[in-house]
């Protein structure tokens, strides 16, 4: 991130630190009535997120790549706040199964009130998926970008709607390189191509709030908290004995995260916002590197070319789990 200092203003660095200790918004608003769909939300940022949404009365579709962890979320989000649940499974790293989903969810007679892209990962060294994308892209971006592109008809069809990208000050390390968006010819570290996803991520969220206008369907963008979440478990012993040390331990209650997810799907402030970057609750300014709107419309046309090749010939359907 240091190196990328130079390119931001003081204003936008003081908007930041201030961000960081601000008193958070919050949202009374009812969810009874509204559909939302939460992507990765077994546990961390998403399992918060979908409780708080439970307990104003939203019902629910979760969608993750689990399914005895997303039956025991859905029954427990049942008992305790009397809401409908169901699930769909998908791998984030195939994006064949994310597209299955959107298919599914598209054709689907609910309507999507709410969807919120929260699935995500970190990985210590570059891996690529059976179609030879870079994993962290795959999961982070494209997934999200895949599903919500799929989406959109739905999605115009209710005004009001609200799509919410969680995302995350990584973006801020950047990494992303249109002409490699993979990394196979450049060293490839975490936080590299962590930031370059988060990126990729939001230079196509203001795409897609540009292709909204005038729908009355927002999308924008969050940076969920410095909190604790399940992310990079899948990495070695030494990466989680430090992250379960060190890390963790300076990090706060993703309760936060649900409570703001919440105002930004519910708050009636935020009617026609759209193209925006939230820390937590509050408006902030991106860095640089993510608000070059021409290298996001590049990045565009690479996710879509990327989600046309990806895409089975028959996308077909998956099954849809009422617990």
């Amino acid at each position: 991130m240091f190196k990328y200092l130079r390119e931001y203003k003081w204003s936008d660095m003081q908007q930041i630190l201030a961000n960081d200790r601000a008193v958070q918004k919050t949202s009374s608003v009812s969810m009874a009535g509204r559909q939302c769909v939460i992507t990765g939300c077994t546990s961390g940022v998403g399992w918060e997120a979908a409780q708080v949404l439970a307990s104003f009365g939203a019902a629910l579709t979760l969608v993750n790549r689990n399914a005895e962890k997303s039956e025991k979320a859905c029954s427990l989000l049942r008992e305790k706040y009397g809401v409908d649940c169901s699930f769909l499974i998908a791998d984030f790293t195939r994006p064949a199964e994310v597209h299955a989903v959107a298919n599914t969810l598209l054709h689907r007679p609910e309507p999507v009130d709410v969807l919120i892209n929260n699935a995500g990962t970190f990985s210590t060294r570059r891996v690529l998926t059976a179609e030879n994308l870079e994993l962290v892209f795959c999961v982070n971006h494209l997934a999200s970008f895949i599903l919500t592109e799929t989406l959109l008809p739905k999605l115009r069809k209710t005004p009001g709607a609200r799509i919410i990208q969680v995302n995350s000050q990584g973006h801020r390390f950047n990494g992303l390189r249109p002409d490699d968006v993979h990394f196979s010819r450049r060293h490839y570290t975490g936080m590299r191509g962590y930031g370059a996803a988060k990126t990729a991520q939001l230079l196509c969220t203001w795409e897609f709030a540009d292709r909204l206008a005038g729908s009355g369907v927002t999308c924008n963008a969050m940076h969920p908290g410095a909190v604790r979440s399940a992310i990079g478990e899948e990495n070695g012993r030494l990466y989680r004995w430090y992250k379960h040390h060190f890390v963790d331990r300076s990090l706060k209650d993703p309760h936060i995260s649900g409570l703001a997810i919440h105002y930004l799907a519910t708050s009636p402030e935020l009617d026609g916002v759209t193209g925006q970057y939230f820390n937590l609750t509050m408006p902030e300014t991106p860095a640089p590197h993510a608000r070059d709107r021409e290298l996001g419309r590049l990045i565009w046309t690479i996710s879509q070319d990327l989600s046309i090749r990806t895409k089975p010939q028959e996308a077909g359907a998956c099954t849809i789990y009422d617990v």
